[in-house]
């Protein structure tokens, strides 16, 4: 069951040095604040799951806390590279990072295979790709009943699965909406579960087709309003553009980003310090 308690707490409690850790979410409800805890928090040796790595885990792999990457895709979403993450891959800087790719389908089906507790998960995919001669596990199996030949990948079952969404009741009942990817399927398929929330309400009014992850399948829930920006909360706020254009240049030299993560992370006391000093800068003080 989902107790509320600070993100400090539930990170310094739930996140573990080594960990299989999963940070999902869609072009929006990116938990930007749970990954720059650990920052903060120093954690270290930690394989990150994600389906679209952009600049959270630009942070997170920059910082040292990562040892493997496993990944569907990678950049800044509509600007260009991860820095940080192309000099960890070709240049071992800050520490060299093993990389596992896949498609789109197959980390989705993954994680599905994970949340049902099946071993593996079974696709139409890769007919025609070199991706499965870099990629061990991607392997093929033979349909029982047609003969066909399938692709199969590994489940994914995360030590810690990390969200945010708008909303929990006082129970720790947690509602999503809006473009939703597979939260809901990473946080059934980890050993653990921490999501920040917007707000916390005494009800939570569930609209239709909205996602509901109910308290028992959670391990703690997080009272951090802002806690998807610079990406974007449908309801609550928009995307902010304008860093994740201005983040191509901090993170494109070390000695830049090592400035800016002490300033806005290392040094500031929570989310809420690093929202502050970033409002306070201009776009050319952003480094």
């Amino acid at each position: 069951m989902a107790e509320i308690i600070s993100l400090r707490e539930a990170i310094g409690s739930l996140l573990r040095d080594g960990d299989t850790v999963a940070m999902e979410g869609f072009t929006h409800l990116i938990p930007f604040a749970a990954g720059q805890e650990a920052i903060r928090q120093g954690r270290k040796d930690l394989t990150l799951i994600r389906m679209t790595p952009d600049v959270i885990y630009d942070q997170l792999i920059g910082a040292g806390c990562a040892k493997k990457l496993i990944f569907s895709w990678g950049g800044n979403p509509g600007v260009g590279s991860l820095h940080r993450l192309r000099d960890a891959v070709e240049k071992d800087w800050p520490k060299p990072l093993e990389i596992q790719e896949h498609g789109h389908g197959d980390l989705s089906n993954a994680y599905v295979a994970g949340a049902a507790n099946l071993p593996f998960a079974v696709l139409r995919a890769y007919a025609g790709s070199e991706l499965p001669q870099h990629n061990k596990n991607i392997r093929f199996v033979e349909c029982p009943f047609t003969g066909e030949r399938l692709a199969a990948v590994p489940a994914i079952r995360p030590d810690v699965t990390v969200i945010h969404a708008q909303k929990a009741d006082r129970k720790g009942n947690v509602l999503l909406w809006g473009i939703l990817g597979v939260q809901k399927e990473a946080v059934l398929a980890a050993k653990r579960a921490i999501v920040t929330v917007e707000e916390i309400v005494d009800n939570l009014n569930a609209p239709p087709n909205a996602c509901v992850l109910p308290s028992w399948t959670l391990a703690a829930v997080c009272h951090v309003p802002g806690g998807a920006r610079p990406s974007y909360a449908h309801g609550y706020y928009d995307r902010d553009n304008r860093f994740y254009q201005a983040w191509d240049d901090i993170s494109r030299d070390r000695e830049v980003f090592l400035n800016w993560i002490k300033k806005h992370i290392l040094d500031t006391e929570d989310f809420s310090a690093f929202q502050r000093v970033l409002n306070e800068s201009t776009k050319e003080q952003l480094v």
